[in-house]
Order: structure tokens, then sequence, then C-alpha cells
């Protein structure tokens, strides 16, 4: 199927274009036809995770071109761990990692809590509540996150589910409430994020932009935090009223929402979707819950290019 995700147009001319009605209402018809009811809907079961067949590979690019999240699990899990994350994203055209401050040497993330960092309090690595965002939001314009792994190797006793909101429905629901929205939101200036400050030391300068943009592939880019005290919106009323008609997305019971939590060998593959989590515990046996997470510059393959592997 071609990719709903991306337009092959010119950007003038792109669904994207908040200026353009005729080519946001023919691809938004396509976009929200068949909608999956449920994760399940978006699920492909994976025989060897270190050697996907075909036919798998193109299920999960299908379920990605359609709602830009697909969930995989391995039949048999092998301790195949990072190197198996590794040759996945290959098969997905997922190459370019972030290697960002959290990762790990090999520059995939071990997302496990733990006491206490050198670079402070990051809440990926306690068991409390994350709120809604996308991957890389403070990364500078030219770094930006546009696919995402995350693989689990042991889940929680109880909690740690996560929920995924395409971005593009995003896109739709703020576009049909009022198009403003949407060009307050493409503007360079919409979104800032602080400085990294640790220790009197900078390890990250502010970064400014837009929450929406459209990449020179012509796909729509995200960058969200709804975490109040690590956002400066700019401070003119349409952009205001804009960042909180997207927050209050993420308050309704909304059938754009896909609910899951990942068991051991169970994963998901986005172009850097809307995500969340709840919060978790380990109790008396004290086994931690380990999830891996590979961040790269590149957005997952078009669905078509990858079908004849």
């Amino acid at each position: 199927m071609p990719n709903a995700s991306c337009s092959t147009l010119s950007v003038v001319d792109s669904p994207f274009d908040p200026d353009t009605d005729t080519a946001y209402v023919a691809w938004r018809e396509r976009k929200l036809a068949d909608w999956p009811a449920d994760s399940a809907g978006l699920m492909t079961e994976i025989s060897d995770g270190l050697a996907p067949q075909a036919s798998e590979i193109g299920a999960i690019l299908s379920a990605l071109a359609h709602t830009n999240i697909a969930f995989y699990r391995i039949k048999s899990p092998q301790p195949g761990g990072k190197t198996m994350i590794r040759a996945l994203g290959r098969l997905l055209g997922l190459e370019r990692l972030d290697s960002n401050l959290c990762a790990d040497d090999d520059g995939i993330t071990s997302l496990t809590v733990v006491e206490k960092r050198q670079q402070g309090e990051y809440i990926p690595y306690t068991n409390r509540p994350l709120n809604w965002h996308t991957d890389g939001y403070y990364n500078s314009l030219d770094r930006q996150i546009r696919g995402v792994i995350l693989h689990c190797v042991q889940p929680a006793e109880t909690g740690g589910e996560n929920a995924f909101l395409d971005h593009e429905i995003a896109y739709i629901q703020l576009r049909d409430e009022n198009p403003d929205f949407i060009r307050a939101l493409m503007a360079p200036d919409a979104m800032a994020i602080p400085p990294n400050i640790q220790n009197g030391q900078q390890l990250r300068p502010r970064q400014t932009g837009p929450v929406f943009s459209i990449d020179p592939r012509g796909c729509l880019h995200m960058r969200y935090s709804a975490r109040a005290r690590n956002i400066e919106w700019k401070a003119d009323s349409t952009t205001q009223a804009a960042a909180e008609c997207l927050l209050n997305l993420f308050q309704q019971d909304s059938p754009y929402i896909f609910r899951h939590r990942l068991e051991a060998g169970e994963g998901v593959v986005s172009n850097n979707a809307l995500h969340c989590r709840t919060g978790f515990s380990h109790g008396s046996d004290d086994v931690s819950r380990l999830l891996y997470r590979a961040r790269y510059f590149d957005r997952v393959m078009d669905s078509d290019a990858g079908s004849g592997e």
C-alpha cells in the first residue's frame, strides 16, 4: 500500500500545508479509513527475531504506513538483544542512531530504574509516569528523531503501560478545530526548550523551533512535550490556544490512542509518534523493568519500498 504518512507532492501541494484544502481533504479521508480498533490490529508476530521474514517486515511497514506505529512480538525470544534491534532497524531503513547523553556505548539506551545518575534525575529512569511527548524534542533541528524502536526485555510486575497517538492524527484534530492552530505551531519560534544545565555546566543549549514541520520527503514531523516546566510556548494567544487544544487531546478517551503494555519479547516501532507511560512497580521480587530504546535520525522507509525485500 502507498505510504499515507508522506506526500509525493511538492511542499506547496502538501496535505500538511494549512493553506491547501484539496490535498488535505483527500489525504485525511485516506488516513482515517479502516482505522484499527486497538493495538492488536497493529501487531506482527515474528518467528525469528534475528532473521525476520519478508512478509513480517512487510506487515510492520504496512502498519507504519497507516498509523506511524507498529507493534511486534517475537514468538521465541532469543538472546539477540541489541543485535536483534539493530538488525530489525536496518530492515526498516533505520540506520543512523542518536547516541544521546544517556545512551549506552553502542548508541542504544537501556531504560531501567536507576537510583542516581550523574546527569541528574531523568524520568525515563524512574518508575514515575512519563507524560506525553515525542522523543528528542529537545534536540537541535538538524538532529531531530524520526524513528524509534522500543523493545521490552523484562516488564515491570505491575504498570508500565504505554499509550501512543499518531502525530498525524493530532495534526488532523487540531486542523479540524482551527487551521490557525497549525499555522501557529508551524512557526519557527512556536516552542522553546530551556537549556539543560547540571551542576553549573550547560549540557545542551536552549532549543527553539516549530511543533509541526514537513521534512524533505514530504512527511510530517512533530516535536513536543506535555511537561509544562520543560516548555516555553510563544506568548501570542493563538499559539497558547493551540497548545491548550493539543493538551486536551490526551485527556479524552480517544479511539485513536493505542494502549499496550509491552511484555518480554514485544516491541514497538514508530515514526516518533506521540507517546506516554504509566507508573509501575516491581513488587517483592525486585526484578527490574528493562527496555531497550533505539532512536534514529532516519524515518522508517516507505512501505512500498520494502515490499520487494
